[in-house]
């Protein structure tokens, strides 16, 4: 059965592997994808990391660990995992789960391209919006 909206396959299988950080997942089609747990977070559909519109996506940093500590069905369309960093608003329908799985190389360097343009890496700490980063000199 295929996703009635896209024509997407759906899944057969889902399997979180916390030792790997990996999202292990088959579908109907006989495609099956290991999508890292950190492509997944940082490409999380949420609005806290894509914004409200183009130009305001967040970019995630520090997410090299992340693991799932529980996933939740969402009806007969997607998934909402529970990331070990407390995120835990994105939707991932069936449709994302499939594109995150097939375009896993070039998003990987999509990402990695923004973290240098940024002068980040997959390690560099989260800094919070809003918050101040000060440097306080010793005498």
């Amino acid at each position: 059965m295929a996703d009635q909206t896209t024509g997407t396959p759906m899944p057969t299988s889902i399997t979180v592997h916390q030792a790997s950080r990996v999202l292990e997942i088959s579908f109907s089609s006989g495609e099956h994808f290991k999508i890292p747990l950190e492509l997944m977070r940082v490409y999380s559909p949420s609005a806290e990391v894509t914004g409200h519109g183009p130009g305001q996506e967040v970019l995630q940093t520090g997410k090299r660990e992340v693991t799932v500590n529980d996933i939740e069905p969402m009806g007969n369309y997607a998934i909402r995992p529970i990331f070990s960093d407390g995120h835990d608003s994105g939707l991932f329908t069936w449709s994302y789960l499939y594109k995150l799985g097939r375009e896993q190389d070039a998003l990987w360097a999509t990402y990695l391209q923004r973290l240098e343009e940024a002068g980040a890496n997959r390690d560099t700490p989260m800094i919070r919006r809003g918050a101040t980063v000060s440097k306080k000199k010793e005498h």
